[in-house]
């Protein structure tokens, strides 16, 4: 077992990364504005599905894998990055900032299963996420306290709550603001603008790091 110390201090680098602006948080504010706080809670069950194969593929040496084989790296950050940038170009595609309204027909939005999709390979395709699950959990787990594998499940797990909590409340608080870009149709431009470029810098961050 992790002790509460650590599982303290664990739980404060935590926050300090999750509240850190990124392509993770970009992504679920930009679809729950446009698609409704659903769509941004299954992009957020997404991402906690990725969170969880990081932590199991960390666990399993996959990360050391992607340090010692450079190629490797380099494949899933390119392919990251080009992901990325799609998804910021379909947000400046989109018309009329795609928000949708009680007019609009329900089958208008695809189904939430995109949204999931979309959240898992955001985070997938980002091997700084993975490498960052290899770096930081080996740093609270402590040969005399047990099973190293116990420890890792217990980390891993408050990883994916505390993510999880994040992603939530983002989602939430951008559909309220929603609300409010609705009757504004020059904010609706602005928000989708400055998210496409977001996730664009973010995108060009991640092919030349």
């Amino acid at each position: 077992m992790v002790s509460l110390e650590l599982l303290t201090v664990f739980i404060g680098a935590l926050i300090v990364v999750y509240a850190l602006p990124g392509p993770d948080m970009a992504l679920v504010m930009q679809t729950s504005m446009t698609r409704g706080v659903r769509h941004g809670l299954a992009t957020a069950g997404g991402l906690a599905l990725a969170r969880a194969g990081h932590v199991t593929l960390s666990a399993c040496g996959v990360a050391a894998l992607l340090r010692t084989a450079p190629w490797l790296f380099e494949t899933v950050r390119i392919v990251g990055a080009i992901y990325l940038a799609w998804v910021a170009i379909q947000i400046w595609r989109s018309p009329g900032f795609g928000m949708q309204t009680t007019e609009a027909p329900k089958d208008a939005a695809p189904p939430l299963s995109h949204a999931v999709r979309r959240g898992v390979l955001s985070s997938v395709l980002n091997p700084k996420a993975l490498l960052f699950c290899s770096v930081l959990l080996p740093q609270f787990v402590r040969a005399e306290a047990g099973p190293v594998w116990m420890q890792v499940f217990e980390l891993g797990v408050l990883l994916l709550i505390v993510g999880a909590i994040f992603d939530v409340a983002l989602a939430f608080g951008a559909a309220r603001i929603a609300h409010w870009l609705r009757t504004r149709p020059l904010a609706q431009k602005v928000q989708r603008w400055s998210f496409g470029a977001a996730l664009m810098a973010f995108a060009v961050r991640l092919s030349l790091d």
